[in-house]
């Protein structure tokens, strides 16, 4: 295994990409360690921004292999890394930053409720579902409308239906073709929140201030940050992040989506163990931003400042609307940030930009 803390100079492994590692390997550079990305895709994102690419799958054993030798210390840029592939990288002698239990309880919905409820990072109420008669008897107990997401993959607004009344249980569970499930009880919330914080391999813990999310079709177009809090409902989130980095051992930066309930009340709608969307405004409103203070944490570093010096509404920029680059460019509070990804299809994620105002 490698000595902690890595020097510059030293090799970090991010498996996947896409824009997270693209702006993670980016990080990592400046940093100065060298970076290899692990992704099928040629000509990553990531890739061409960093020192070299293995070309694989994620759970090619040769490719995984060679990853973990030439790497003092990997780490991925989403949660759906196969469980053995970790598992290989350990063995093969890299360091291996989020964990495999984090890994573990974000890939499985009922199990990561049930782990956050563990905690004390209160859920909607839930029930697992394996067939259609589940699905009815949970309706029944939780009443409706409630929410029925498959228990694994699934993400900005995929793999997931709401179902309305009793009768349309059968529909629901062909909508997700009959997969494993989660039924979610409807949360009387007011908005959705966020957090971002880290954990590092000393245990040291650093949240930044919360962020408020709104969502267009399942995904999220806008983030403000800092948001308008009191201090109770602070005090809470942070108590949430700490409670639930420390439950999982955790090594990184985790995002964190929360329900405000109002006066202080939050509840955990779910976690992503890995640098997070609702993050971005970091890198225009912190010193340190999120992508910095993993790349801090997996290598072993102090963590950065978390405190704001700006005010900042990210957007998301989706499919075609990144040809308004030009406009967005000339804007003298926007900053942008470009993904580098060559196809503009409807709905991706093609970039994001940064609208930075006075605290």
């Amino acid at each position: 295994m490698a000595d902690l803390p890595l020097p510059p100079g030293s090799t970090l492994g991010i498996l996947g990409g896409g824009q997270l590692g693209r702006m993670l390997s980016q990080a990592a550079s400046r940093l100065g360690f060298n970076v290899v990305i692990l992704d099928p895709e040629e000509n990553s994102p990531a890739g061409r921004v960093s020192q070299g690419q293995v070309i694989a799958a994620y759970d090619d054993p040769t490719a995984l292999q060679v990853l973990g030798r030439v790497a003092q210390a990997v780490t991925f840029e989403f949660e759906n890394v196969p469980a053995a592939s970790v598992q290989t990288l350990v063995e093969s002698g890299a360091e291996v930053a989020p964990g495999a239990r984090a890994l573990a309880v974000a890939q499985d919905r009922v199990d990561e409720k049930t782990f956050l409820n563990s905690v004390g990072a209160t859920t909607v109420d839930f029930a697992a579902v394996d067939s259609v008669d589940d699905l009815v008897a949970g309706l029944e107990r939780l009443g409706v409308p409630a929410l029925l997401k498959t228990r694994r993959e699934g993400y900005d607004g995929k793999g997931q239906v709401w179902v309305r009344a009793v009768s349309e249980a059968a529909d629901a569970w062909n909508a997700i073709d009959g997969k494993p499930a989660v039924l979610e009880a409807k949360a009387a919330f007011t908005r959705e929140l966020s957090v971002i914080a880290a954990r590092g391999r000393d245990g040291q813990v650093a949240v930044y201030p919360l962020g408020e999310n709104i969502h267009e079709g399942g995904v999220l177009r806008t983030t403000l940050a800092p948001a308008k809090v009191d201090r109770k409902t602070d005090a809470r989130a942070r108590e949430i992040a700490a409670a639930i980095l420390n439950g999982l051992d955790y090594v990184g930066v985790l995002g964190v989506e929360l329900f405000d309930l109002g006066k202080g009340v939050l509840l955990v709608n779910e976690i992503a163990p890995r640098v997070h969307n609702t993050g971005h405004w970091t890198q225009d409103g912190c010193v340190c931003d999120q992508f910095e203070q993993h790349i801090r944490a997996v290598a072993g570093w102090p963590l950065g400042p978390t405190e704001p010096h700006a005010r900042v509404e990210m957007t998301n920029l989706l499919g075609d609307e990144v040809d308004q680059w030009t406009a967005l460019a000339a804007e003298p509070d926007a900053r942008l940030h470009l993904y580098g990804k060559a196809e503009a299809r409807p709905g991706r994620k093609m970039a994001h930009v940064n609208r930075v105002s006075k605290l």
